[in-house]
């Protein structure tokens, strides 16, 4: 019954398979080896931009951080969600690696960035004003940190407004896959044909141990990235590890029918939770992550028998006070341990 995060659970088998595979023999380093070559092709491929410039790194918020600062002057601010990962998770590591960019924050109702307050956030931001920060990127998160998944008409209407203004756009893909097999579109329709210039490709929440992809869709960013890469302390030596993963990952799909099986589980968890007349969902679940509430008294059964997952609230209360929750599921939930937790916690 762990539900706590989809980076608690572990890499698929055919991941490890491919690592052990990798570690024969010698390889070139810093991304030299063939498998790196081949998996900047497959991910062109994947998302039909033959022209695109394609690096891996380590994590997520390197991911994020230096491609905006790719995307990013120091004097810039960048405007986000106000419940987005860059402004919440990462410690400011979006401000640092842009040497002091700022943040804007953008209101998001259930997680999804309101289009009206963007343009009035980006109109507030006054322009050739010396004593005042000059506007930035646009970023977004496919999968949102409440669950809920953009559409593609509410993510061009956002991207169409930081077009109009001159800006460049980037995604958070940390849960990229989960959220094209929920909307079912291609990667292309979600990213270049939606005016996204730049996306961090995830893996590690979707079954790889540990390694994202930085999509340029314009080359003319890649030197750039390469040196912030190289000078942020990211360009892994041994690189054929990161390849290996990735290279597994995107093989025979493995990728999206790892996200199907989270989202199919997220689904089935609440489901329950909609059947639980003590329960209620604090936002409509669309892919693998649960944002909901249920009494105190719950939350301590499940806890006691073993359950991982987030308290969001104060759990010293009375039994019957309600307190919120986050559910993730990952790729090897089972139904076995989601009935076992519904059944606790009904």
């Amino acid at each position: 019954m762990h539900f706590a995060s989809d980076n608690s659970g572990p890499a698929h088998p055919k991941v490890m398979r491919a690592l052990i595979d990798a570690n024969e023999g010698y390889a070139m380093p810093y991304g030299k080896d063939p498998a790196t070559d081949a998996v900047v092709a497959r991910i062109r491929d994947v998302f039909e931009a033959p022209e695109a410039a394609v690096y891996l790194v380590g994590t997520g918020s390197s991911c994020n951080a230096l491609a905006l600062a790719t995307l990013c002057e120091p004097w810039e601010t960048i405007f986000c969600s106000d419940v987005a990962h860059v402004q919440e998770d990462e410690c400011g590591a979006p401000e640092f690696f842009t040497g002091g960019a700022k943040l804007t924050l953008v209101d998001a109702p259930d997680g999804l960035m309101d289009p009206e307050s963007l343009r009035a956030r980006v109109a507030a931001t006054a322009q050739g004003v010396v004593h005042g920060v000059q506007r930035g990127p646009l970023t977004l998160t496919t999968v949102s940190e409440r669950g809920t998944v953009y559409g593609l008409d509410h993510l061009r209407s956002l991207t169409g407004i930081a077009k109009d203004a001159g800006l460049p756009v980037h995604l958070d893909g940390a849960r990229i896959a989960n959220a094209l097999v929920g909307l079912d579109v291609s990667p292309a329709d979600l990213t270049w044909r939606s005016g996204i210039d730049a996306v961090s490709f995830g893996g590690t929440k979707n079954g790889l141990l540990g390694v994202e992809a930085a999509i340029f869709f314009d080359p003319k960013h890649a030197w750039e990235f390469e040196l912030r890469r190289k000078r942020g302390g990211h360009l892994f030596s041994k690189h054929r590890y990161l390849s290996a993963q990735m290279e597994a990952y995107l093989r025979d799909d493995l990728w999206l029918e790892m996200a199907r099986s989270a989202n199919k589980s997220a689904a089935r968890l609440a489901q329950g939770l909609r059947e639980n007349n003590d329960a209620r969902l604090l936002h409509e679940p669309q892919a693998n992550m649960v944002y909901c509430e249920f009494p105190r008294a719950a939350h301590l059964r499940a806890r006691d028998a073993g359950a991982q997952f987030y308290s969001m609230g104060n759990l010293d209360g009375p039994d019957d006070a309600m307190v919120p929750a986050r559910l993730v599921c990952d790729w090897s939930a089972s139904d076995d341990n989601t009935e076992r937790f519904l059944d606790l916690i009904g």
